[in-house]
């Protein structure tokens, strides 16, 4: 194995065993016990993440950047913007019930514990949330609506309101809070939050 992949595996292993332990215990969770559980040293993650905020930053991006790749087969081109966003909120439904349902509630709440606790840690995560949402915005943007093409300002402005959205929904739904939240319900909302003009006006802004 060469020094690159074994630093590549390292570098997986303690991904996994932090997204084990940080779902688990938040800002809480301790470095000694991730390292043990990849099979690796504390000095590991330092010469890897830098520190444990760089480790918890990078795992969410390893987190959400599949996710985010993923979407752009689930809404192809060709869709105007109100299909389009369907698509992506059906797409959004049915990583609800897959077997990681769970523990992405709990990483998400843990995650967002660790920010109140550490706001330098919380903006952190801000700026790595919204790098990898620029795959939706650009998924969105150049789409016709009402006779018009969707700018990227419109787009961030319609990313940001359906994040807001479809997290809330998708929160309910292993809670048991959205027990008639199918797959149309969640596109019916999200294109309903197309339909406010509010998000989609021109005084907002252009590219």
């Amino acid at each position: 194995m060469t020094r690159a992949q074994t630093k590549e595996r390292n570098r997986r292993a303690l991904l996994d065993a932090a997204f084990q332990v940080v779902s688990r215990d938040g800002y809480r969770a301790r470095l000694d016990e991730i390292a043990e559980r990849a099979g690796l040293t504390t000095g590991a993650v330092y010469s890897l993440f830098g520190s444990k905020n760089g480790l918890v930053v990078a795992l969410v991006a390893d987190y959400l950047r599949p996710y985010y790749e993923e979407v752009e087969e689930a809404v192809p081109a060709g869709l105007d913007l109100l299909e389009a966003v369907g698509a992506f909120a059906r797409y959004y439904r049915r990583g609800c019930d897959g077997p990681e349902a769970l523990p992405r509630l709990s990483l998400q709440i843990t995650l967002l514990d660790m920010a109140l606790h550490d706001p330098e840690l919380g903006s952190q995560l801000a700026a790595s949330v919204r790098a990898q949402e620029q795959h939706l915005v650009a998924l969105f943007t150049g789409r016709p609506y009402k006779k018009r093409v969707v700018t990227s300002r419109h787009a961030e402005r319609l990313t940001t309101a359906l994040r807001a959205l479809l997290v809330g929904l998708g929160q309910g739904v292993p809670l048991g809070l959205a027990p008639d939240a199918d797959e149309e319900y969640f596109a019916a909302a999200a294109r309903a939050l197309v339909c406010d003009a509010s998000l989609l006006d021109d005084d907002a802004g252009s590219a």
